[in-house]
């Protein structure tokens, strides 16, 4: 990776993190997509008894449906069965297949389920974390929400991301979709608006300028 794209994207991935400390919940919901680090982040979570139960969320989206043939929710309740997760403590929710699907799908499966969902810690990709906290207010408003992630550095996080199909440009551009997306989607009322500092709107036009334009939404 050149040097200036290294720069531009840590400016997004700095921005899009929030650093949380994770609170006790009454569910630990871990959105699927491509990052099988986000189940063990869970886990640790779940061992750590910050929550007796574990959703994950995700049947394939933009990224895995060219990845994997099965669901995102059940190919992480694996991994984090065998990371100490007991098997009844894992929840499925496999018809999602976009973020806001996930917050709706899972508080309806939790409601017919009866189980309390007023405080909910919600794992997802590092880069992720923002957009999570937008779109809570919009679509889960009731509950208290905090958000964590896979606790790595960009580096590691492609690293692990490569292991499962995904390439360096691919992540990249997915980091880049995803800073589009906090105001396109706040625009379209998906998301809450969220400030966008100078610094990261000029890197984010430096990556679409090189070519990362592969996950843009229309």
């Amino acid at each position: 990776m050149e040097a200036s794209v290294s720069r531009d994207l840590r400016l997004l991935w700095d921005y899009m993190r929030l650093d949380m400390t994770p609170e006790p919940a009454d569910v630990i919901v871990g959105f699927g997509c491509y990052d099988e680090l986000i189940p063990l982040r869970a886990a640790e979570l779940y061992r750590a008894g910050l929550a007796p139960a574990v959703v994950f969320s995700g049947a394939l989206g933009r990224n895995t449906d060219r990845l994997w043939t099965g669901s995102e929710a059940e190919r992480f309740a694996a991994i984090a069965i065998k990371a100490g997760v007991p098997e009844n403590a894992v929840i499925l929710e496999t018809r999602s297949a976009n973020a806001a699907e996930n917050y709706l799908f899972t508080k309806e499966l939790l409601a017919d389920r009866g189980m309390a969902a007023g405080r909910v810690l919600a794992v997802h990709k590092p880069y992720m974390e923002r957009r999570v906290m937008a779109a809570v207010a919009v679509y889960w408003p009731e509950a208290e929400f905090t958000v964590t992630s896979p606790q790595v550095t960009v580096a590691e996080h492609i690293r692990a991301a490569k292991a499962v199909g995904m390439t360096e440009k691919g992540v990249i551009e997915t980091v880049v979709g995803d800073v589009q997306r906090m105001e396109l989607y706040a625009q379209r009322g998906w998301q809450t608006p969220q400030p966008i500092p100078p610094a990261v709107r000029a890197a984010y036009g430096r990556l679409t300028a090189a070519g990362y334009t592969g996950q843009l939404a229309k």
